[in-house]
């Protein structure tokens, strides 16, 4: 063979290769598992969580009830003669409550307009909320996204009433889009952002099972990158009860006793499910909570039966097939299906030949397949039943646990038990396997069939998490709560007080590292908020029981302007932010940077001098006092900064500035760490030792006091209107308190080594000078406030004179805060061991009115003796709670963000028509409280309607009292 021909070979070999691989990438993405991420419920007996939907199952609990009152009066329209004409021969369903009540601010509609739409509609917009929040998905993000809507539905009743209601007069804008089924969908893309393709499904009782199947369809054609798919049913009146009861389709005593001998119709029943579907690639890659996974999906059609509402067996058993083949699942690796079961003597039987026909293959005699119905407990949801039956089995697969199926007491005799490898369980049975499937089937009178193939998540390779970035310990915890109105946020607080109360989170560390992490990734931030920082459940729960977490309205650009207070010496004390330097990265980072530069100036190593076990009182000698309170409030600064927080403005009392003035890059850390190691030396070695006094009284008062001490006293400090520090030596010192004492002012000596901010600083200032001349200054990069002027100041700090200056006048706190508050400042952060600055700044906002005083924040960064991280999250709960911008990464790290959150607490009120008109004849419109009106008082004066809801009815002639009865 020529070379030519040799590498046309290869060429076309290649070729063959680069198609084969092709053809199999659109082979994977053809059969890529669908994760399910989140999902939410609405279902008969208070089942209106995936959790309390499980606890119900588990405990066999039957949730058929005899028709609400708030529906319509039964007795008017039961006989239990099927034939009878307008009647129904069954008193019983499986009903919701409240199904009037609807929150229409959270979603951006008027209460008139949610009064026109189909409660059938709301609840598919709440759905996708809360299963949203169940997936940790915030709302907000989905904006604008690939997500596709597909909601099984097809009861019209709401639009009967709205459109055909018999009157006109009664159409408004809002009855078209509100009655509308195909709406639903739409609504729901439309209200939050959602781009995807959006379309309901109306195959009748089949009809939420296929619409899973075409989401997932249109998930693997990459048509959307995520997708809801819904299925919602609401009974309104007693038509449709009365059309099926002539069609002899109802259990008269309205309970599915399916498979069994006594199996005699089906019963009515309401409500909604949802599931966020994503290809599994993308749910890992995403860090998603993966609650099940979709293997294979199918479906068919009936064709030419034995009529047009009769089951086809052959056709279920292909659809199972079908899905089998589809999802790569052996029929015998199943070891539960989740069966149609509407309870009927003709369908029973064609569904379990169908199973046993389809799941029979390969399995063993003593692993039958187990077959259960969610209909036994709460009847058959119709457009609902499908993702009924889809929730279920979910559960079932995630928790390893078959609930029971009910009302099963004589195995039908029309089923040939004895032929099938199926078992029905009537307890709460284990299942044990590692690796779990189930099947979920949905037949319809439509002859539309389909069946769904789940699977547990073993077995799944998880994404590598990477490693923990926070700069926190994992007890301490700061829980972000949200919501759109303060009653939501009230209501919000006290589900996270019973949720924290649970000892599931006591027992379940791993859960409770991940709350702040799942609360802030997995909610969106709305404008009523609340903030609470603890380092256990309980404590959180005991902190929200009592009500005083920061909580504020926030404000976009966070409620006001923020400046930093750099605390000054005194303020030092042993092992000051132990737990920060354990357990944050950045600020040990950053004490342990100004450790190496200070080393060689003190001559021991600054973290053995705050941490170690040696003398504590050499944290009080001047030469390690302030390097050591600088190094510490530089490293908290840091810390703060990682969290995100910026200070609009800062101001720092004495050594303070110094820290203040670095993180403002004045000066380098390594310029900033010699300046002030050489500031305490120098003061130690060459000044005399002194003293300082407090003194209670105004700058004026003062120097009038210490007029006739002819210069050897001096102003040190002005904290405060009525708060001076004087220095001096300590015989004039003790003298001075002395005669102050005795004319009735509360003088006080303080515990220092120096008359600080005194002449007596004169001996240090030539040489202090000459090392500050050898500093490189740069102007401040953020506004600093001057405690040497108690101005705001620029220039000022880049020259050697002014910290020259700094060491021997006065320090003009006062007129600095004064500056900062006349300016508008009134949230302000103190940085630093203690809140000092805290409490000298609020008497300083209190002699400028309540007005100011009120609107002012003050926020400590630590405490002494009490938690780090409790003070310093309680602060940046504080910030964030007023509007701040909070880098949450930096606080919680990379981590799992999957803990169990409360659902956003609806503010739900009764938006709803008068549906009187469908049963009189109207006379003439008129809009009326509920309250109002003689003969409508008892009929709409129920729990279901509030006392203001504005109805629109007829007026009603007397002789139509009776009707209302």
């Amino acid at each position: 063979m020529s070379t030519a021909e040799l590498s046309a070979t290869k060429r076309a070999l290649a070729a063959i290769q680069a198609l084969q691989n092709k053809i199999d990438g659109m082979e994977r993405e053809r059969r890529e598992p669908i994760a399910v991420v989140g999902m939410s419920c609405r279902f008969p007996g208070g089942a209106d969580t995936p959790q309390k939907y499980w606890e119900m199952l588990c405990a066999g609990r039957d949730a058929i009830c005899e028709v609400p009152p708030q529906r319509w009066a039964i007795d008017d329209f039961y006989d239990p003669d099927p034939d009878a004409p307008g009647k129904t021969y069954t008193r019983c369903g499986g009903f919701l409550s409240d199904v009037d009540r609807f929150d229409p601010q959270v979603f951006g509609i008027s209460p008139r307009e949610a009064a026109s739409i189909d409660p059938q509609q709301r609840l598919v917009l709440e759905l996708a909320w809360e299963a949203f929040e169940n997936a940790n998905i915030p709302i907000d993000s989905v904006y604008n996204s690939r997500t596709g809507v597909f909601v099984g539905i097809s009861n019209p009743e709401y639009s009967a009433h709205l459109i055909w209601s018999g009157d006109p007069t009664r159409i408004n804008a809002y009855s078209g889009t509100g009655g509308s089924l195909g709406v639903a969908a739409g609504r729901l893309s439309y209200t939050l952002g959602l781009t995807g393709p959006s379309l309901i499904v109306d195959t009748a009782c089949s009809s939420s099972l296929v619409t899973t199947h075409l989401a997932c369809q249109s998930l693997r054609a990459r048509e959307c990158d995520m997708a809801l798919s819904s299925g919602v049913n609401l009974i309104y009146g007693p038509e449709t009860f009365i059309n099926f009861s002539k069609a002899h389709m109802l259990s008269p005593d309205g309970r599915c006793k399916t498979f069994d001998a006594a199996a005699d119709g089906y019963a009515r029943g309401e409500g909604g499910g949802l599931v966020v579907l994503k290809r599994l690639s993308d749910a890992q890659r995403d860090g998603d909570k993966i609650l099940a996974v979709i293997r294979g999906s199918a479906v068919n059609q009936d064709g030419p039966s034995g009529g047009l509402t009769v089951p086809n067996g052959p056709s279920q058993t292909k659809v199972i097939r079908q899905a089998l083949e589809a999802g790569g699942v052996a029929p015998a690796q199943v070891g539960y299906v989740e069966a149609h079961g509407t309870g009927t003597a003709l369908g029973d039987p064609i569904e379990l030949r169908a199973l046993g026909s389809a799941y029979g293959t390969g399995r063993d005699a003593d692993r039958p397949l187990r077959v259960a119905s969610v209909k036994t407990n709460f009847g058959h949801l119709e457009s609902a039943a499908g993702i009924a039956g889809l929730i279920k089995a979910i559960l079932v697969v995630q928790h390893g646990q078959v609930p029971p199926h009910l009302h099963f007491k004589q195995p039908s005799p029309h089923i040939p038990w004895a032929e099938l490898p199926l078992a029905v369980p009537t307890s709460l049975q284990p299942w044990v396997d590692a690796e779990r499937f189930a099947g979920v089937s949905s037949f319809s009178f439509s002859g539309t069939n389909a069946h769904i193939v789940v699977g547990n998540v073993t077995g799944l390779t998880p994404q590598p998490v990477a490693p923990h970035a926070a700069a926190r310990g994992a007890r301490w915890q700061l829980l972000p709560l949200s919501a759109k109105d303060d009653a939501a946020l009230s209501a919000l607080a006290a589900a996270w007080r019973e949720r924290l109360t649970d000892s599931s989170w006591e027992n379940d560390p791993a859960q409770w590292s991940a709350l702040s992490r799942s609360a802030v990734e997995g909610r969106s931030a709305w404008s009523f908020r609340m903030a609470v920082a603890a380092h256990s459940p309980g404590g959180m729960a005991q902190r929200l029981t009592l009500g005083d977490a920061p909580r504020a309205r926030a404000v976009a650009g966070g409620g006001g302007k923020v400046a930093f207070l750099f605390t000054g010496q005194g303020s030092q004390y042993h092992r000051m932010a132990h737990e920060l330097y354990l357990e944050s990265e950045v600020f040990r980072s950053a004490l342990d940077e100004c450790d190496a530069l200070l080393r060689p100036r003190l001559g021991a190593s600054l973290i053995e001098l705050i941490y170690g076990d040696g003398d504590p009182e050499a944290l009080n000698a001047t030469a390690i006092t302030q390097p050591v309170l600088f190094a510490i409030e530089y490293a908290t600064m840091r810390l703060w900064q990682s969290f995100g927080v910026r200070p609009d403005a800062m101001l720092g009392h004495s050594v303070g500035e110094y820290a203040a003035a670095c993180v403002a890059g004045v000066f380098s850390l390594e310029d900033a760490i010699g300046l002030i190691a050489e500031r305490g030396r120098l003061m130690q070695t060459l000044c005399a030792p002194g003293a300082m006094v407090s003194v209670p009284l105004s700058e004026a008062e003062t120097l009038n006091v210490i007029r006739p001490w002819s210069g050897e006293v001096a102003v040190a400090t002005l904290n405060g209107p009525r708060n001076v520090v004087v220095s001096t030596n300590p015989l004039a010192a003790s003298a001075l308190a002395e005669g102050l004492l005795a004319s009735g002012v509360d003088a006080r000596a303080l515990r220092v080594s120096h008359a600080f901010h005194s002449p007596m600083m004169a001996p240090m200032l030539a040489p202090f000078a000459a090392t500050a001349q050898q500093i490189k200054f740069h102007a401040p990069s953020l506004p600093i406030y001057s405690t040497l002027t108690g101005k705001l100041a620029r220039e000022e700090f880049a020259r050697a004179d002014y910290w020259v200056r700094h060491v021997e006048a006065p320090v003009r706190f006062a007129e600095g805060m004064r500056a900062l508050l006349d300016d508008g400042y009134r949230i302000f952060v103190e940085v630093g061991p203690k809140p000092t600055l805290c409490a000298l700044g609020r008497e300083i906002a209190a002699s400028l009115g309540s007005d100011v005083a009120d609107a002012c924040v003050w926020l400590p960064s630590l405490r002494a003796g009490k938690p780090s991280w409790g003070t310093l999250f309680e602060s940046l709960g504080n910030l964030w709670v007023r509007g701040a911008e909070v880098n949450w990464h930096a606080v919680n790290g990379d981590g799992p963000r999957h803990a169990s959150l409360p659902n956003y607490p609806f503010q739900r009120r009764s938006c709803w028509i008068d549906w009187i008109g469908s049963h009189v004849k109207p006379v003439a419109q008129s809009a009326i409280k509920v309250d109002a009106h003689p003969l409508l008082g008892a009929r709409l004066n129920s729990p279901a309607l509030d006392k203001n809801t504005t109805v629109f009815t007829a007026e009603l002639s007397p002789d139509s009292a009776g009707l209302l009865a």
